[in-house]
C-alpha cells in the first residue's frame, strides 16, 4: 500500500492539471506562432514559466487503482502487477486466463 500522502499528491496533481489544461494550450501555441511578434511570444515563454509545475499533465503519475502503487501498472486495467495477478487468479478480470504452454 502506497503512502496515503503520496496518492494525495497526485490527486492533486490530476485536479491542477486538468484545471490548467487549456490556458497551457493557448500558451504553447502562442510561444512557438512564428506569425506573432517576438514580444508576444516571449510573453506567453514567460507565463507558461510561471505557472506552477505541479499543472503539467506530465507530473502526474499513473497509480494503481486499489493498492496506489505508482510502479509495474497496467494501464488497460488500472491495477499494478501484483494486484493484477491476484485478482487473475480470483477470476475477477473478464477475458483473462493464466496461460500454460
Amino acid at each position: 500500500m502506497a503512502k496515503k500522502s503520496s496518492v494525495l499528491r497526485n490527486e492533486k496533481r490530476k485536479k491542477m492539471a486538468a484545471k490548467q489544461f487549456a490556458l497551457r494550450n493557448e500558451l504553447r501555441a502562442k510561444a512557438i506562432d512564428m506569425k506573432i511578434s517576438d514580444e508576444d511570444r516571449y510573453n506567453a515563454r514567460m507565463k507558461l514559466q510561471s505557472l506552477p509545475r505541479n499543472g503539467a499533465k506530465e507530473r502526474v503519475r499513473n497509480r494503481c487503482q486499489l493498492s496506489g502503487r505508482s510502479r509495474g501498472v497496467y494501464s488497460k486495467f488500472m491495477v499494478s502487477r501484483i494486484v493484477f495477478r491476484a485478482m487473475a487468479h480470483q477470476g475477477l478480470l473478464p477475458g483473462v486466463t493464466k496461460s500454460s504452454w
